[in-house]
């Protein structure tokens, strides 16, 4: 089965929480020095500036799955939109430190909820053999809102602006398209796997005919089978004796994700090419590039993961980033060879979209079942993001410290990380999300 112009129409516009996941992700890294000459910050205000957001990332994602489960994967998208929208006017026009640290967190919430409920969505409307390419096309958006970020941020950089404009400009031009998103959510239809869980199985069906599934007859007896065949209720604990395997690979793969050191360096990008003698402007062009390479790489891992499958492509990712890392590494112990810094992150960056970057969402929404998949979902995403907070607050003082450990810990992190899923994490391309259940007899 091809995906029809429904199904593609309800994925994009899904992802576009993604697009917006990953543009307030990056856009910092092109304020810090800014922020840093504005607020007088140390490297632990400025850490905290920068934390703030994945602060509110953990909560998002924990608390993700309850409006999710509740309300609908679709309507609760909504709900982050608005959230994007206040976190973009709020940076925008703070009036202090601690107003802009509070919509940063209000943003935060936007991104963590939205990377549980966007990947869930698209995979819960998505056919087996299209599922890992769909969800992608939320990774996709995420990669090119980072690009986009480093690119709004150069265009902002050249405006010359005054200090205190540059940074509220840079942070505030994501209200534009977090109103697009808000207003396009309301154009798909809601996930026929939450309909079922809440007993409008007519709609489900309907949804199901409209996407292009040509047996969706069978497909949703099989969704009311997988959600409430045997124990007579939708809903079930998620931290139960069976349901421990699939935690453990939500936990890890959302942890290692984050111990690659990929935020950190994307946060601190700027920072990072100034520790190697760039200037301001030079450190703006090398982002830019470095986020491009991010997006072809990911439309590479994304046009074969349903192929290749996520397994290999995780471990095919592991040897490339833990080469480049450890290149890193070696250019600010010996404190030469800068030149080759960028083609090193280069490396690092198009490993990673490969890889971790390309499969982390897709295998996040196959490994639960559709009992607990909300519960999952944020569980794997609070594991990455709580990770994600712990590094990028202590980066700036540790790097600080010695500029080489941070990259020298990443790269040990990637080793540890190819063993593990060698000889744990299965294989989940290519079957349906009820029979994924059935293989981790869940």
């Amino acid at each position: 089965m091809r995906p029809n112009r429904y199904l593609l129409k309800s994925t994009v516009v899904a992802a576009l929480g993604g697009l917006l996941f990953g543009f307030d992700t990056a856009v910092i890294s092109g304020t810090t020095s800014n922020l840093r000459q504005m607020y007088h910050l140390s490297p632990h205000l400025l850490g905290i500036t920068v934390s703030a957001a994945l602060i509110g990332t953990i909560l998002g994602a924990m608390l993700a799955g309850i409006p999710g489960d509740r309300f609908g994967r679709r309507d609760s998208l909504r709900a982050m939109a608005v959230l994007y929208i206040v976190s973009a006017l709020g940076c925008a026009f703070a009036w202090n430190w601690t107003a802009l640290v509070v919509f940063r967190f209000i943003g935060g919430l936007g991104i963590g909820g939205s990377s549980v409920l966007g990947p869930m969505y698209i995979a819960e409307i998505a056919p087996a053999n299209w599922r890992g390419r769909l969800v992608g096309v939320f990774q996709f958006n995420v990669v090119a809102g980072i690009l986009l970020a480093y690119l709004s941020n150069f265009l902002v950089g050249m405006q010359h602006f005054t200090v205190d404009a540059e940074w509220r400009w840079k942070l505030g031009v994501a209200a534009f398209p977090a109103a697009l998103f808000f207003a396009l959510l309301f154009t798909i239809p809601r996930s026929p796997r939450w309909l079922v869980k809440k007993g409008r199985t007519s709609e489900a069906r309907d949804v199901l005919r409209l996407t292009g599934d040509e047996n969706y007859q069978d497909d949703l007896r099989a969704i009311v089978e997988s959600i409430d065949a045997e124990h007579g209720h939708a809903d079930e604990p998620l931290f139960s004796k069976k349901y421990a395997f699939p935690i453990f690979l939500a936990i890890t793969i959302g942890m290692f994700n984050q111990l690659s050191g990929i935020n950190a360096i994307l946060y601190y990008l700027n920072d990072i090419f100034a520790f190697a003698g760039f200037s301001k402007v030079s450190g703006d062009v090398q982002a830019v590039i470095v986020g491009l390479t991010n997006l072809i790489f990911t439309v590479i891992a994304m046009s074969i993961i349903d192929k290749v499958g996520r397994r290999k492509l995780l471990l095919i990712g592991a040897v490339g980033i833990a080469a480049c890392l450890a290149g890193v590494a070696a250019i600010f112990c010996v404190n030469k060879h800068q030149e080759l810094l960028v083609w090193l992150l280069m490396g690092f960056i198009a490993s990673f979209a490969f890889s971790q970057g390309s499969v982390i969402w897709v295998y996040l929404s196959e490994v639960f079942p559709n009992r607990v998949r909300a519960k999952g979902q944020s569980l794997g995403s609070l594991s990455h993001w709580l990770m994600n907070a712990v590094i990028s607050f202590a980066f700036p003082a540790l790097a600080a410290w010695s500029k080489s450990i941070p990259f020298m810990f990443f790269s040990a992190m990637m080793v540890l990380q190819f063993f593990v899923v060698l000889f744990v994490y299965p294989e989940t391309s290519g079957v349906t999300l009820e029979e994924m259940q059935k293989k981790l007899h869940v």
